[in-house]
C-alpha cells in the first residue's frame, strides 16, 4: 500500500515512537478508507495516543486540532516531540487521561480517533455509550482501529499465538463478529462500516523491526505464523 502521509515521518522516528503495529499506517488507512472525511480544523480526540505519533500525524497531515489523551505517557515528553515537528499547542494538546474518566466537556469533540488501544477498554459493552459517546457532538464520527482475530479461537489458540502471548492477553483480541455484537448493543450510534484492514501485515512488519523488548517478544509469534490468525479491524461510527 502507499502511505504518503505516514511516510512523511522518517523511519527512525517511527521506530522510536510506535508501541505496536505501525500506528501511522493504521491511522492513514483508517481515515482515508470507508466513511466521511474529518474536515480540516475539526477538534479531535486521539484516544490512547501513546507516545504521540498518531496525534502529530492528525495535526500535521490532516489539519485537525488534536487532543492527545493517554494515561501512561508523559504530556511534557509528548509536547517536546510535537514542538520538534513544528507543531504548537494550538494544533495539538497532550493530556494525561484515563479512557474511563475523560476530563472533557460533553459534546466537546467533532470526532474521535483511536488506534490500537480500544480493545483494552472498549470490550465493556457499557463503555461506548456511557464513557465515550457523551464527549462527541451529535453527528460526530468515531474511527477505531482495533487489534483483532480473523476468527475467535480462544478455546484452542494455535501454537504460534502462544509463542508470545498468554491466554489472558489473547482475551483482549476478538473478531469482527464479536465487535459488531458489542457495538450494536449501544443505542445512539450508527455503524457506518466494520471491515478488515489491508495494511495489517505491513504495519506488523514495521513493528517487529523495532529494537525494543516488546517488539522482540512479539517477533517470535509473527515469525511462527501468527498473522494468519490476527488482523486489524476498522470501525467507523456516527453519533446519532
Amino acid at each position: 500500500m502507499k502511505f504518503p502521509k505516514a511516510n512523511h515521518f522518517d523511519i527512525d522516528t517511527v521506530h522510536s515512537k510506535i508501541m505496536g503495529p505501525n500506528t501511522c499506517k493504521l491511522t492513514e488507512e483508517l481515515l482515508d478508507g470507508v466513511g466521511p472525511r474529518i474536515p480540516r480544523g475539526s477538534v479531535v480526540l486521539d484516544l490512547g495516543s501513546g507516545s504521540g505519533i498518531s496525534s502529530a500525524m492528525l495535526a500535521r497531515e490532516y489539519g485537525l486540532v488534536t487532543y492527545a489523551a493517554d494515561l501512561w505517557s508523559d504530556p511534557s515528553d509528548n509536547m517536546r516531540f510535537f514542538e520538534g515537528l513544528g507543531l504548537t499547542n494550538r494544533e495539538v494538546v497532550p493530556v494525561k487521561a484515563d479512557a474511563n474518566e475523560l476530563p472533557f466537556a460533553h459534546g466537546f469533540f467533532d470526532a474521535v480517533v483511536c488506534v490500537d488501544s480500544y480493545n483494552y477498554y472498549g470490550r465493556d459493552p457499557e463503555y461506548l455509550g456511557n464513557r465515550l459517546l457523551p464527549f462527541v457532538k451529535t453527528g460526530g464520527m468515531l474511527y477505531l482501529a482495533i487489534a483483532g482475530m480473523v476468527r475467535d479461537c480462544h478455546d484452542d489458540p494455535p501454537a504460534c499465538l502462544r509463542v508470545s502471548w498468554t491466554s489472558e492477553q489473547l482475551e483482549y483480541i476478538h473478531d469482527m463478529a464479536w465487535w459488531r455484537d458489542v457495538i450494536s448493543r449501544t443505542s445512539g450510534v450508527e455503524i457506518i462500516s466494520i471491515r478488515e484492514m489491508a495494511c495489517t501485515r505491513e504495519a506488523w512488519a514495521d513493528w517487529i523491526e523495532c529494537d525494543n523488548d516488546y517488539a522482540r517478544g512479539d517477533r517470535a509469534a509473527v515469525e511462527a505464523g501468527a498473522l494468519d490468525y490476527l488482523n486489524t479491524i476498522a470501525v467507523v461510527l456516527r453519533k446519532e
